[in-house]
């Protein structure tokens, strides 16, 4: 089979082959080609269903009835998105959710709330400095002293007018980081007005879905958030979560495709979509670059980035039902 039409690590599955079903045989969970000639296969890719917990689908790929009956039993989210990875919805399980955490949760008050929202939105800021000083840039003081505004601050509002402006001014000297042939001038979204937004974007969806897999797999509402507003629809939890990733994970790996020559400008489409191989092979180079191990710099072991992600999801529960007294959000100082 074809890495991007099942790609496995431990525990996540991406199925992007059109027209397959998945479907539940011998107690493993199948890829399956409904359309596969009587001379091939059709069993694309089989997977222990006890190790998964995430399943992202993308376009017309179906399931059958036993199969979601098993993902319910065995706490299997699943995802789907269009062809060209917008995301559309998802099947969480009955037995995510745990009455207690929730109630923890939801009794957050709004000083509770802005501890753990300022710890988040440093932690961002430091990132991008970091990302910035990896890639030779210099200069970045203004964000060491932004970091620290947002850690003193008392209210949201003065959180997000720091964050703000800590955006600005990375995203300005973002251009440096970038081989020659590509340029970032700023960010632009709904709709990303070049490759470079549009690559941005993308991973952005991915990791905010990566984020709410993780909020979910430990039983904390994905919509209710510490610093995004209530909004029909939003994942505000996820949102905020995701802050903290999105220099240090997001940025790093836009800029590793481009300067390694993963894509070039003939991969977008005039409306700045990857075209579909293209997102074949995002979608292969993302899940190789979750799988990547780092030293975490708080428990100071090496960890995938995706257990990394699921690790402040673990971090942020106890943060909320207090077996932590502060949220420990994930920062790199280089």
């Amino acid at each position: 089979m074809k890495a991007t039409e099942g790609m496995f690590d431990e525990s996540v599955v991406y199925v992007t082959k059109q027209g397959t079903q998945v479907r539940t045989d011998e107690g493993r969970i199948v890829v399956w080609d409904v359309d596969a000639a009587d001379d091939e296969d059709p069993e694309l890719a089989t997977y222990p269903k006890e190790k998964l917990d995430t399943i992202n689908v993308f376009g017309g790929v179906n399931f059958t009835t036993p199969f979601v009956a098993e993902a319910n039993e065995h706490g299997i989210v699943l995802n789907y998105f269009t062809q060209n990875g917008k995301y559309r919805g998802s099947f969480v399980p009955e037995k995510n959710t745990i009455a207690e955490i929730r109630r923890a949760q939801y009794a957050l008050d709004y000083t509770e709330e802005l501890a753990i929202a300022k710890e988040m939105i440093a932690a961002k800021i430091r990132n991008q400095r970091t990302l910035l000083s990896r890639k030779g840039v210099h200069g970045t003081d203004v964000l060491k002293d932004l970091g620290k505004r947002a850690r003193n601050v008392s209210n949201k509002d003065d959180l997000r007018g720091a964050e703000g402006e800590a955006a600005e001014r990375y995203f300005d000297r973002l251009d440096e980081t970038l081989v020659s042939g590509w340029t970032f001038e700023k960010r632009t979204k709904r709709p990303p007005e070049d490759h470079i937004n549009s690559l941005l974007s993308l991973t952005y969806t991915f990791m905010k879905n990566e984020s709410m897999s993780a909020l979910r797999q430990y039983n904390l509402d994905p919509f209710l958030g510490v610093l995004h507003a209530d909004r029909h629809g939003r994942p505000s939890l996820a949102l905020d979560l995701e802050e903290e990733f999105r220099p240090i994970f997001c940025d790093a790996f836009v800029t590793r495709l481009i300067n390694r020559g993963v894509f070039t400008h003939d991969d977008f489409s005039k409306d700045n979509h990857l075209s579909d191989d293209a997102f074949k092979t995002y979608l292969s180079k993302f899940d190789g670059f979750m799988q990547e191990t780092l030293t975490h710099p708080h428990f100071e072991y090496e960890v995938s980035r995706r257990k990394a992600v699921r690790q402040q999801a673990i971090l942020l529960r106890k943060a909320i039902t207090g077996e932590l007294t502060e949220y420990h959000a994930l920062s790199f100082d280089r």
